[in-house]
């Protein structure tokens, strides 16, 4: 039979928004050819492109990488 879950681990998670600031911060790569940009975060699994809006997790074990759609459907704010 089927169940229903929820996470209820809190996490501490920032939405990248592309500024140098962010990227300063969390050591993200900055790529540019041509009209095209493209934005690489270091994390625990390796290098992973990573646009504006994604949100960038803080934990124990490292940094990764939700992107929105996902992550507004999995977490909700509790602060």
């Amino acid at each position: 039979m089927l169940h229903k879950y929820r996470k209820t681990a809190t996490i501490q998670a920032e939405q990248f928004d592309g500024s140098e600031k962010m990227i300063k911060k969390y050591d993200i790569g900055k790529h540019e050819m041509d009209d095209d940009v493209w934005f690489d975060l270091y994390t625990v699994e390796g290098a992973m492109e990573i646009v504006k809006g994604d949100w960038i997790v803080s934990c124990e074990s490292g940094t990764w990488f939700i992107p929105d759609k996902v992550f507004r459907k999995t977490y909700e704010r509790c602060d």
